[in-house]
């Protein structure tokens, strides 16, 4: 039974958002699962239907002759083929993570988009399982509506967000947007004492931006393929951390799935959807009255 003040998730989640991507990555057909078991759990949450990005606003990060070739299967995607499934849930999936940005600085609360795929997108190229960022995508929008100034990405996936990097680099955009990649300093299982003592202090350095884009990728779990250094218990710490310090701070905050590969041989990830279960829940105690 459900706490009295138990906080409402809200999830921005649409079924166009999902696609059979058609590599070994689960990441385009993941958000469906993760939705159903959140639901199956039982957890506090609110569905909303995302707004699909356009053209023009995927073009505020992207090159726009890129941006037009990806959504019209004229060139490979980050899953290295061209497939018309993941160009059309494309401007959803990115459109989940713009919504829900909206939908948290609107309502100052925190805001699930289970989506993935977008750290490693850089201005004219995919690559890495992601074929578009929208997480700069998502910054970009919001300066442009005049909703944010200053934005948190605190990018807790296994990998080094270098496509978030390059295109506030070329665009110079580092007055905007305000970036930590784990990736670029925790690797291994030596580093998860440090990194676990190091994470609030790193949360309240984006105590300046007027909204978070939380990153909280699977992918780190020590027995992921793709990843190794924090177990489970660790990941849900991780997270319990930075939503208590984000609510501490009273930041508006988004977050997604990003990365997590332990796939079953029948193709199920119970695994992954542990982790992503366990950032739900500690993201709905956290903000919970």
């Amino acid at each position: 039974m459900r706490e009295h003040n138990s906080y409402a998730l809200p999830v921005f989640y649409s079924d166009l958002m999902v696609a059979d991507s058609g590599s070994i990555s689960p990441s385009a057909a993941k958000p469906k699962a993760v939705v159903r078991s959140w639901i199956e759990r039982a957890l506090h949450i609110e569905l909303y239907e995302p707004e699909p990005v356009t053209p023009a606003q995927l073009s505020l990060a992207h090159d726009p002759e890129f941006v037009r070739q990806i959504l019209a299967c004229e060139r490979d995607n980050g899953f290295g083929n061209r497939s018309a499934a993941v160009a059309a849930a494309l401007p959803y999936t990115t459109g989940a993570m713009l919504s829900g940005a909206r939908h948290a600085l609107k309502h100052r609360c925190a805001v699930a988009a289970p989506c993935s795929g977008f750290h490693h997108a850089e201005y004219d190229q995919e690559q890495g399982f992601c074929t578009l960022n929208g997480l700069m995508v998502t910054a970009l929008v919001l300066e442009a509506e005049g909703l944010a100034k200053r934005v948190g990405i605190i990018d807790c996936d296994y990998h080094y967000g270098n496509g978030t990097n390059g295109i506030a680099h070329r665009l110079q955009k580092f007055d905007l947007v305000s970036h930590f990649t784990a990736g670029a300093h925790f690797r291994d299982v030596e580093d998860a004492d440090h990194f676990m003592s190091s994470i609030e202090d790193i949360v309240w350095q984006f105590n300046d931006c007027d909204i978070i884009l939380y990153q909280a990728g699977a992918d780190p779990h020590v027995s992921d393929p793709y990843g190794g250094f924090l177990s489970t218990q660790q990941m849900k710490e991780r997270d319990r951390i930075v939503f208590s310090a984000l609510r501490r701070m009273n930041k508006p905050v988004v977050w997604n799935l990003a990365g997590g590969y332990q796939v079953e041989r029948d193709g199920s990830i119970p695994k992954v959807l542990e982790i992503h279960d366990n950032t739900a829940i500690e993201c709905i105690k956290a903000f919970s009255y």
